[in-house]
């Protein structure tokens, strides 16, 4: 049997893994914690300089400077106040620098030498270098540890996402996919309500860190992702882990025995890398669109959420779905090119922006399945990674365009419109995903999907086979 009849034999989503999917799933919790810590530990309070003094360096700072509200961050212990004020910002920057750096660097490597290792590893660096941060001695110790936990923290969001994809059968990848971003909110709204009550900076990072030691444990025990192992031709090791599955599904009489993946390094092929994304031609039309979709799902929705504060499971198909929904934000966005400045209606440009960071928040949600689903698995992680690579351009754009107003005052909201219409038009030129199988290897991308149907007997609305067909298959 091929991997997916066996995930069917031994649960797609049994209760061994909804546990494994509900370790990766939490762990967002503390991911999203190491990515909002700036906004708290940074925080800047009030102060006043004493009269007729004009510090200029540190020390003066230090001697002249009365901070009068009771707040201990990053900015009262270092005095990072008046012309020493950017280093609050440089930290964060150099936080989703490393993000950007680790996106780029762990994809590929996780599809080289396993998700689990390399899981693994960027876990417990995020964890060591979180606590680098909380005893921080230094502004610059504290800078550079903020660089260090970005690279692993942006390298293992993309590998843990895609093993609690690869961890279960592809009927349920929409709904694990959605809960992990949904998990990564959750967490952001836990660490506001933490720094609530751990007013100290260096025990709220502290604090924040210490659930990764725990998680670190608890990850020890995953097993590889069958899927990499399948498609990297190790068919023994990946028939075990898929066995062991079964047996803790309550499925101990299910024999799983894999027939060799074609097209695998075991079968004669030299195992990929990422310049197959430039190389393979289906691969490099998808990369090149989904590299636009996810820099315009940025710019709008970060965009529109600046704009916004100067102004006071299974769906129809990811393709439609992800065009839709981009495509409507573009149109809210232009709409507002219409109305008055302030409309005092229900319909204005405030409601209509929101709209569209509705709809391009739930694009986002899809577009984050719908890629994992295009790439196959030898090289999926190094196109997550690529693609979540353009996605950060549009972020480090989208402050700049709300300035745009100085050119005209709708001209924020056509480049949203613009961006997000076009992006959902590219969209389309892309296959449907929905009850498609999904490829393995790079061969299998020219092999048409109705084929791939046919060929491993995979019933398009997720039913299981019959049990005499299962049997003979076994």
């Amino acid at each position: 049997m091929d991997l997916e009849e066996a995930f069917h034999v031994v649960g797609e989503f049994g209760k061994y893994q909804k546990r494994l999917a509900a370790l990766l799933i939490l762990l967002q919790v503390y991911m999203a914690c190491q990515s909002m810590l700036i906004v708290l530990v940074g925080a800047t309070p009030d102060y006043r300089i004493e009269k007729g003094k004009d510090p200029t360096t540190q020390q003066d700072l230090v001697k002249h400077v009365i901070f009068t509200e009771d707040l201990d961050s990053i900015v009262t212990e270092w005095f990072l106040i008046r012309h020493h004020a950017y280093k609050v910002s440089l930290a964060g920057s150099l936080f989703f620098a490393g993000v950007l750096v680790g996106n780029v660097l762990f994809g590929p490597l996780s599809d080289k030498v396993g998700r689990k290792p390399v899981f693994l590893a960027g876990l417990l660096f995020e964890v060591l270098f979180g606590y680098a941060t909380a005893f921080a001695p230094t502004y610059e110790v504290f800078a550079v540890s903020r660089l260090l936990v970005g690279i692993m923290n942006g390298g293992m969001a993309l590998v843990s996402f895609v093993l609690t994809q690869e961890y279960v059968g592809k009927s349920y990848w929409a709904m694990t996919g959605t809960l992990t971003n949904m998990m990564f909110a959750v967490g952001i709204a836990l660490f506001a309500a933490l720094g609530y009550y751990v007013q100290s900076w260096r025990a709220l990072a502290t604090t924040a860190n210490s659930p990764g030691v725990l998680f670190f444990l608890l990850c020890l025990t995953l097993p590889e992702s069958p899927r990499w192992l399948y498609s990297q031709g190790l068919t023994q090791k990946a028939e075990d882990v898929m066995q062991h599955m079964a047996m803790r599904n309550g499925k101990e009489k299910v024999v799983v025995k894999l027939k060799l993946c074609a097209g695998s390094a075991k079968a004669g092929r030299p195992s990929s890398g990422v310049l197959e994304l430039v190389r393979h031609p289906t691969l490099r039309w998808r990369t090149g669109i989904l590299m636009y979709v996810w820099y315009a799902c940025s710019l709008v929705y970060y965009g529109l959420t600046l704009n916004a504060g100067e102004q006071k499971g299974n769906r129809a198909g990811r393709r439609k779905t992800t065009a839709a929904f981009l495509m409507f934000a573009g149109f809210s966005c232009m709409v507002t090119m219409f109305l008055p400045n302030h409309l005092d209606l229900w319909l204005n440009t405030t409601s209509l922006a929101l709209l569209g960071k509705l709809m391009v928040s739930a694009a986002f949600n899809i577009v984050y399945i719908y890629t994992s689903e295009l790439y196959p698995t030898v090289i999926r992680n190094a196109g997550l990674g690529v693609c979540s690579m353009s996605c950060r351009f549009g972020g480090i754009l989208a402050p700049f365009v709300p300035s745009m107003k100085g050119l005209h005052q709708s001209m924020p909201f056509m480049v949203f419109g613009l961006s997000g219409v076009s992006a959902g038009c590219l969209n389309l030129l892309l296959p449907e995903t929905l009850n498609k199988p999904i490829a393995e290897t790079l061969e299998e991308l020219h092999i048409p999907a109705y084929q791939r149907i046919l060929e491993k007997e995979v019933y398009p609305f997720g039913e299981d086979q019959p049990n005499s067909k299962r049997k003979a298959q076994a």
